[in-house]
């Protein structure tokens, strides 16, 4: 009995502490989940030979611990939802939020984390030729369309010479934003500008507005300033707004745009096989994930199939 007793307190222990590292680790503020060990209504209950209540929930095999470098939204949100699944699998998931573009990449580089959940394709591969890392998609999991929003203006038909729209300036977030601003009127691309297109690249303007670049985690500050901004989703969502309900005009889900900037896990070359990374992914593609998205973002977060 003595021994059974001392068992039970241990598996108790065990069980919190890992529940606490979780809930730290993502960073968010639900609640724990309840770890009551009442069995179900319709379960047996099974006792020992003293006659207390046996434990009889089946022992999880503990895997390991995946760290991931995120963006706050949607990123880490997502990654709290998923870390729930992969700890039912014997996974303890530790996610670090950044509020930057760069060092996410680098502490993935250097093998400080394991991968990271904040960047589409084409921004990876910017950065792996300009920084001289070796970073490789391992699944694609969402998009985010891009959205032009209110600032001191609320509808493009007002808009007017002289009017500011700020926009991203890093380099294939800028060509996204200008491509939506050629495709509701207000500019004119040079010809094959396409993905990589950036101010230097406008032929012409249908109006004189001045094109405003910022840091893509900046342009959201601008809207008390500015006609227009143009957001990437995450910041949309970090400053309140929402794709159906606030934008003004916005990627269509077909566009090459959207398909394109898929947001990716990067991970190391060479780790994109590695048993905890294939776990992650495959739970941040499952149908329940695919749920919470669908429910969560109102169409600000699209997940990639």
């Amino acid at each position: 009995m003595k021994k059974n007793l001392i068992k039970k307190l241990v598996s108790l222990v065990a069980a919190t502490t890992l529940a606490g590292s979780l809930l730290a680790g993502c960073g968010n503020n639900s609640q724990p989940a309840d770890t009551s060990t009442q069995p179900a209504a319709d379960t047996p209950t099974q006792t020992d030979e003293s006659g207390a209540v046996a434990d009889t929930a089946p022992e999880v095999e503990v895997k390991g611990t995946i760290t991931v470098a995120a963006s706050q939204t949607p990123h880490s949100e997502i990654l709290a939802e998923a870390a729930k699944i992969l700890k039912d699998q014997g996974w303890e998931l530790q996610v670090t939020v950044f509020d930057d573009y760069v060092q996410p990449n680098n502490v993935v580089e250097s093998e400080e984390f394991d991968a990271n959940y904040f960047q589409h394709i084409p921004y990876l591969n910017s950065f792996n030729e300009e920084q001289g890392t070796h970073l490789v998609n391992a699944g694609g999991i969402h998009y985010e369309p891009f959205g032009i929003y209110p600032g001191t203006k609320s509808s493009l038909d007002d808009i007017a010479d002289g009017d500011e729209i700020a926009v991203p300036n890093d380099t294939t977030n800028e060509a996204r934003a200008l491509l939506l601003l050629q495709d509701n009127g207000i500019l004119t691309l040079k010809e094959g500008a396409g993905l990589t297109a950036t101010v230097n690249d406008i032929e012409s303007y249908n109006v004189q507005v001045k094109i405003i670049e910022l840091a893509a985690e900046s342009v959201k500050d601008a809207i008390p300033d500015a006609a227009f901004v143009v957001l990437n989703g995450n910041y949309a969502l970090e400053a309140g707004l929402s794709v159906g309900q606030d934008a003004i005009a916005y990627e269509s889900s077909d566009s090459t745009a959207a398909q394109t900037y898929v947001n990716i896990i990067a991970v190391k070359e060479g780790h994109e096989n590695d048993e905890g990374i294939k776990a992650l992914v495959e739970v941040l593609k499952s149908d329940a994930i695919t749920e919470f998205i669908n429910s969560t973002y109102d169409g600000a977060v699209v997940p990639f199939k």
